[in-house]
């Protein structure tokens, strides 16, 4: 079975504030992927609460972020979610990316960058933003595919 062989056990996907890229992110591994992998989100901070055009276009394909924590990789830490406990870390933010990198210096860890584009301050009106949210969603949809295979259909 080759997308086992290119699963990981547990990834972890950061962005800045855990409020949309990551988010969208880990809703879309659990549900193209299922068990088949531990997947957790954080933020370089959290100071916002999850983005309603991120829960609106993940709702479009039957993922549910409205009940969504944000949380920063500090609360990871608090909380007890070592970030040595993942064997992959997804950056899709240069913010996040140095973050992931000096925190896991000492940990033999991969972490990627993927420049996923920010939608937040993209669209004027409402239809404009939820396009630029979209093509955000695709963006990661489309590199998760490209990296890890395609989805494990339910009972695999």
């Amino acid at each position: 079975m080759r997308v086992a062989e290119k699963l990981p056990a547990s990834v972890l996907f950061c962005c800045d504030h855990n409020a949309v890229r990551s988010p969208m992110a880990e809703g879309l591994m659990k549900q193209m992927y299922g068990q088949a992998a531990y997947v957790q989100s954080a933020g370089v901070k959290n100071d916002m609460e999850v983005d309603g055009f991120s829960v609106a276009v993940c709702k479009e394909l039957g993922i549910e972020l409205s009940r969504h924590r944000s949380r920063s990789f500090e609360e990871m830490q608090e909380w007890g979610d070592d970030l040595s406990g993942f064997d992959l870390i997804i950056a899709l933010s240069p913010a996040s990316q140095r973050m992931a990198l000096e925190l896991t210096r000492y940990y033999h860890l991969e972490v990627e960058y993927w420049p996923i584009l920010d939608p937040t301050g993209l669209g004027e009106g409402r239809e404009a933003k939820l396009s630029a949210y979209r093509q955000a969603r695709d963006q990661i949809r489309d590199r998760m595919l490209a990296r890890f295979g395609a989805p494990v259909q339910a009972g695999n």
